[in-house]
Formats: structure tokens, C-alpha cells, sequence
């Protein structure tokens, strides 16, 4: 442990997976390349995808480019570093540029957070009043509200950041994270600790249970109105347009839910599993979106299709 003066601090050393022997760096950031590889290509080609398609030019998938961007931001913010760690054995984050990370990890963070709260919105009005639909929920509608969703939380998180930088950081400056996050950060203060974190604790809190209540809760209202559908299939039907809507919520609440939850009832993680499982629910859920979007959903699905069709038809012809 690197034992260090407030004054004399000028950077962090990223521990990464701690206790992870050497002789699996290669295997480690070997699987962490293929996951970075699969985050740029698949979310790079859903936002492409989506804005050369006429047909899918609507507010459901606006909002899933606005949740792509926000998964290859966070991609591009985290895993090149960690994985030229285990490459270059560089494990040196500069001071302010771990606090710029840690700026946008819990910004984006937060941003996809309250556009998932803006995709549940849009499926509550598309089923519960479908007739006011393509009046009420515009593409300008979309636009807006994800920028809010944009807007708020890179301002919230500015004031954490800033609060964060004013501990006096004299203890180690060791962090025992893949990344710069507020916790890993803040806990190398060596006074006014807990009030940073409590701060942060209850605009985390803030930033997961209001978008997910606002989501059970129109979750809860799209069953009722589905319930009362006399017809079988256009319950399945209806159901089946909110399948990518519910994996991709899940995959993001569902693992963030259970630490804390785990953390607060006393139940606590060797350094080790907290460290892979912040790891696995921070970035999984941005290479598996794409593959939801693609599969789960209808019209990419026949849009992918009528592509590839055309495609043969074409190679056909020339043959």
C-alpha cells in the first residue's frame, strides 16, 4: 500500500481483480477486449442501424439508440484502461483523471437510468392509450425527454465529483476497483467520509428507486389493461412488444438491486466477487442490449430480414 500525503498525491494505482494471479492477465484481458470489441460493434450498429432505416424511425427506437449511446459511452470510459492493466501492466490513473472517470461512470449511469424510466413511459402509453399514442408521444417528445434525462444527472454529477475532490485524500491511494467509482475513491479520505458518501448513497438511491418505481408501477398498470383484453392472442400480443423492454430493465436494476439490498441487510462479498459482480452489472447488460434489440423485438427483426433478402436477391442476380 502506497502510503501518501494529501500534498504529494498526483495519481491512483488500479488493483483491478485483486489476488488474480499473473498467469491469468492474458486469459482476463484477452476476455475483457472480446467484451469491449462486442459493446462498440453491437451498440455502434444499433445506432447506425436505426438511423438508416426509415421504417424504425420512431420514438420506441430513439430510445433505444439513447440507451446504445449511453451503453458505449460507458464501454469507452471503462474498460480501455483496465484492459491495458493486464496488457501493459499500466496501472497508473492520474488524480483528476480518476475523478473524470468517476464522473461518467455515475453520470452515465444515471442517464440510462432515467432513459429506462422514459422507455416505460413509452410502452405504458402505447398500451394503456393507444389511440392518443402517436400524439402524445412524438419523436420531439422522445427527444426531449431523453435529453432531460441527459441534462440532469451530468449536473448532479458535477456536485459529487466537486464534493468528492474536497476530502484531503492522505491515507493509500490504492484502489481496489476496475475503474474510479465514488465509493473506491472516497473510502481513501482520511476525514469527512461519511458525510461524502451518505450524500452520494442517497443520490444513488434517488437516481435507482425513482425511475424503477415509476417502472413497476406502469409495469403493474400495462398487466391490469392487459388482463382485461377479452381476446388471448392480443394479450400475447401486447405483451410480447414489452419482452425487450422488461430484459433490458432487469438486466440493469435486478443485480444493482441485489448488492445493495445484500450490503444493507449485512450480508457482505469478499473484495474479490464485489469486485467481478460490480464488473458483470456494469458492463454485461451494454453487449447484451444490442442482441435483445435485434431478437426481441419485430420490427428489427423483419427490418434485418427484408436487408438480407434483398442482399441474396442481389448476389442472386450478379451470379
Amino acid at each position: 500500500m502506497l502510503q501518501t500525503n494529501i500534498t504529494t498525491i498526483k495519481d491512483f494505482f488500479l488493483v483491478g481483480f485483486p489476488g488474480l494471479s499473473p498467469d491469468f492477465h492474458g486469459l482476463v484481458s484477452a476476455l475483457l477486449f472480446i467484451l469491449f470489441l462486442s459493446i462498440i460493434t453491437g451498440n455502434i450498429f444499433i445506432l447506425v442501424f436505426v438511423q438508416c432505416e426509415k421504417s424504425l424511425q420512431k420514438p420506441t427506437y430513439m430510445i433505444f439508440c439513447h440507451l446504445a449511446l449511453t451503453d458505449l459511452a460507458f464501454g469507452t470510459v471503462t474498460l480501455p484502461k483496465i484492459i491495458s492493466k493486464y496488457w501493459f501492466n499500466d496501472s497508473i490513473v492520474s488524480f483528476y483523471g480518476c475523478f473524470a472517470q468517476m464522473y461518467f461512470v455515475h453520470f452515465l449511469g444515471a442517464t440510462h437510468s432515467f432513459i429506462l424510466m422514459v422507455m416505460a413511459l413509452d410502452r405504458f402509453i402505447a398500451i394503456c392509450a393507444p389511440l392518443r399514442y402517436t400524439v402524445i408521444f412524438t419523436n420531439a417528445t422522445v427527444s426531449v425527454l431523453c435529453g432531460i434525462s441527459w441534462l440532469i444527472p451530468s449536473m448532479w454529477m458535477v456536485g459529487l465529483v466537486v464534493y468528492a475532490l474536497m476530502l484531503p485524500y492522505c491515507n493509500s491511494n490504492v484502489i481496489v476497483q476496475c475503474y474510479c467509482d465514488h465509493i473506491a475513491i472516497t473510502r481513501l479520505g482520511c476525514e469527512n467520509v461519511y458525510e461524502v458518501q451518505v450524500v452520494a448513497f442517497g443520490l444513488a438511491l434517488f437516481c435507482l428507486l425513482v425511475p424503477l418505481g415509476f417502472i413497476i408501477f406502469t409495469f403493474f398498470a400495462v398487466i391490469i389493461v392487459v388482463m382485461r383484453s377479452s381476446s388471448p392472442g392480443g394479450r400475447s400480443r401486447t405483451l410480447s412488444t414489452c419482452t425487450p423492454q422488461i430484459l433490458i430493465t432487469s438486466l440493469f436494476y435486478i443485480p444493482r438491486c441485489f448488492v445493495y439490498l445484500a450490503n444493507n441487510i449485512g450480508f457482505h462479498f469478499s473484495t474479490s466477487v464485489r469486485v467481478a459482480v460490480v464488473m458483470l452489472y456494469s458492463l454485461l447488460p451494454a453487449a447484451v442490449n444490442p442482441i435483445i434489440y435485434c431478437f426481441k423485438t419485430k420490427d428489427i427483426k423483419d427490418s434485418l430480414r427484408k436487408r438480407f433478402h434483398l442482399r441474396k436477391c442481389n448476389v442472386t442476380r450478379i451470379a
